[in-house]
């Protein structure tokens, strides 16, 4: 099956299977295998049972209950080192202030920062770099995060007082008590997006990709951390890793490894593995990205427990099943 890129589908997501439908790997057992020598090796990872709080000091990546906090603080340390995201947050705190108790209490005020100027706000967050763009970015978001309350909230009402669904996404999972939540939010100018809680993969999936600046990598990052969906989140490490292990081939793209890994990997290994390929391409000395093999370095180095798995050459699989069956439009 071949999937056209446009208006409709940008990145060319496959949900429901793989770009590469005549690739078998990896099977779910090949899963089970290095999820098992990762975790000897690193300890166990698990997803804790309930998000944690939004640290003040810390940017995280998305783990976070809200959902605007987290698709924000993970925008915020893209491309940037944790340290500096971590800053870029503190500075925020500074500058706009949290919400200091009620509905959203401890949120970042991301109201105060939508009505602020962006060059206010291109200070606070200039420490993660590319402060103009990300910052522009947040501006748009907020402005469309805005509007989508008041138009859910008012389809609420209207619903509320006729006794009919309101046509809004994921209000058919919503309890009542949900929904005057959001009304209640909107009437106090809280910006929320916690309405996403009650959509599907997809759904939330295709939302989060209609705001500017968020790509596959941001959404599925929020889709697992906060949303405690099992979700494919694909970094560079997790990417290396696939092609290593063979799961995708050499040449395959970042978005390819999402789609493949999205529909082959067990969601139950997702948050997992997406967490001990991180630690490992960070820890171990011959997966570091920095690293060649053959040299002295390399050579006197520990062996990695994954290294009877690994095919490090740049030349393999050259053949047909190296393209996606993904088509631009």
């Amino acid at each position: 099956m071949r999937v056209k890129r446009g208006a409709g589908n940008p990145y060319g997501l496959t949900p429901g299977y793989s770009p590469y439908p005549h690739r078998s790997g990896p099977t779910p057992e090949a899963c089970e295998k290095v999820h098992t020598i990762l975790t000897e090796l690193h300890g166990h990872v698990t997803q804790p049972r309930k998000a944690p709080a939004p640290s003040l000091e810390v940017a995280g990546c998305g783990e976070v209950p809200s959902v605007l906090d987290a698709l924000l603080r993970t925008l915020i340390s893209g491309n940037t080192l944790m340290a500096r995201a971590d800053e870029a947050i503190r500075g925020l705190v500074k500058k706009f202030g949290i919400l200091e108790d009620g509905i959203g209490a401890g949120s970042i005020n991301w109201n105060k920062v939508r009505l602020s100027s962006l060059e206010d706000l291109v200070g606070a967050i200039k420490p993660a770099g590319c402060a103009q763009v990300k910052g522009g970015q947040i501006k748009a978001i907020l402005d469309m995060v805005h509007e989508e309350n008041m138009a859910r909230a008012e389809a609420h009402m209207e619903a509320k007082a006729t006794e009919t669904d309101a046509p809004v996404a994921g209000a058919e999972n919503e309890s009542e008590g949900q929904k005057a939540l959001e009304v209640e939010k909107a009437s106090q100018s809280i910006l929320s997006l916690d309405h996403y809680h009650s959509m599907n993969r997809e759904d939330a999936m295709a939302g989060f990709l209609k705001y500017p600046g968020i790509g596959v990598k941001t959404a599925a990052c929020v889709i697992l951390f906060c949303l405690r969906i099992p979700c494919f989140a694909v970094d560079t490490h997790v990417h290396r890793f696939c092609q290593w292990l063979e799961w995708v081939p050499a040449k395959a793209t970042e978005l390819d490894s999402f789609n493949h890994g999205e529909f082959k990997v067990p969601d139950h290994l997702k948050y997992g593995l997406h967490q001990l390929f991180i630690r490992h391409g960070q820890q171990c000395f011959k997966c570091r990205k920095a690293t060649k093999p053959g040299t002295s370095d390399w050579n006197e180095a520990p062996d990695c427990p994954l290294e009877h798995l690994l095919d490090r050459s740049k030349d393999r699989d050259k053949d047909m099943e190296g393209t996606p069956e993904t088509l631009e439009e």
